[in-house]
C-alpha cells in the first residue's frame, strides 16, 4: 500500500501524506475509512505521531475529514480545498511553458491530458 524509502531526503510524514495523496488521486481510495492512525504506524513501523502528522496535512489540503471516534476518511473530490487547486495549476502552468521550450509539441501535452483521464477538446 505505502512505500517508505528511508534514503529519500523527505521527512516520513510526507512520504506517507504523498502516498496516501496518490492512492486518492488513483481512486484507490474513495471515500474509504482511512487506517488509523495506530495501526498505520504498527504496519508501517513507525511512530503514530508521524501518521498523525501526515492525516493532519492530507486534511489541511483538503483530502481528508476526520469525524472524532469514527476516524479519517478519504474526501470527495470537492473536497480538495481551492488553494491547492490553484498551487497545482501554477506548477502546471510552469512545467508546460517549460516543456514546450524544451520541444515538445502542444498535440504531445495535450494527448498526455487525454491518458490521464482528461478531456481536451
Amino acid at each position: 500500500m505505502l512505500n517508505l524509502d528511508y534514503r529519500d531526503a523527505r521527512p516520513i510524514y510526507e512520504q506517507v501524506r504523498d502516498n496516501l495523496r496518490r492512492l486518492m488521486v488513483s481512486g484507490a481510495i474513495q471515500g474509504d475509512n482511512l487506517p488509523s492512525v495506530r495501526a498505520l504506524a504498527s504496519s508501517l513501523a513507525i511512530n503514530p505521531n508521524t501518521i498523525q502528522r501526515a492525516y493532519e496535512s492530507l486534511e489541511a489540503e483538503g483530502y481528508v475529514y476526520s469525524i472524532p471516534g469514527k476516524g479519517s476518511f478519504a474526501a470527495p473530490r470537492t473536497g480538495v480545498d481551492e488553494e491547492r487547486r490553484d498551487r497545482l495549476l501554477g506548477q502546471f502552468d510552469s512545467l508546460t511553458a517549460e516543456l514546450l521550450y524544451l520541444g515538445v509539441t502542444r498535440d504531445r501535452l495535450i494527448a498526455r491530458i487525454r491518458e490521464k483521464g482528461g478531456e481536451v477538446q
